[in-house]
């Protein structure tokens, strides 16, 4: 299953110049960027089952992107949440997004029920282990998502990076 696996890592919205506005030409141009990614992971690595660790921004969007695309592919959707309260905190849109996917995704994986310190990085472990193919959204400054890239790359994953 490895070899048709394909997560996600990337930059929640404050970590953008735009923030949360994704009108903003620079975003609607890396979402684009971003669903020509997924689509090449289709159709020139055959893959057909996706993981998206839900967070803000990437991971979010790259979830929306597999569940449009479903229309057109057979393909299934994995969201793998670090803890139960994940999104609580969040304002009531990114919430509402959230809980649109998780009803619309094909399979959901609470990795814990309390938060705790390591959640997300245990999360992104997850995501990376099940994995052949991992599609990032790093602007190379040390982050999670630089960790997780590192992570990946130790563990010998191909890993295709779209710059901001």
């Amino acid at each position: 299953m490895l070899k048709y696996t394909c997560c996600f890592t990337g930059h929640r919205p404050q970590s953008f110049p735009w923030g949360y506005n994704e009108e903003d030409p620079r975003c609607v141009n890396l979402k684009h960027r971003l669903k020509g990614e997924i689509l090449c992971a289709i159709h020139d690595h055959d893959i057909h089952y996706f993981l998206s660790g839900m967070a803000q921004g990437v991971d979010t969007w790259a979830a929306e992107m597999v569940l449009e695309l479903q229309r057109d592919y057979s393909i299934s959707l994995e969201c793998v949440l670090p803890c139960r309260d994940q999104a609580s905190h969040w304002p009531y849109e990114s919430r509402r997004r959230y809980r649109s996917i998780l009803q619309r995704c094909n399979q959901v994986t609470l990795l814990q029920s309390q938060y705790s310190q390591d959640c997300f990085q245990r999360r992104n472990q997850y995501m990376i282990d099940r994995s052949g193919l991992v599609i990032a959204v790093w602007n190379g400054t040390p982050s999670g998502t630089g960790n997780t890239v590192r992570y990946a790359k130790a563990k010998g994953k191909l890993v295709y990076t779209l710059t901001p």
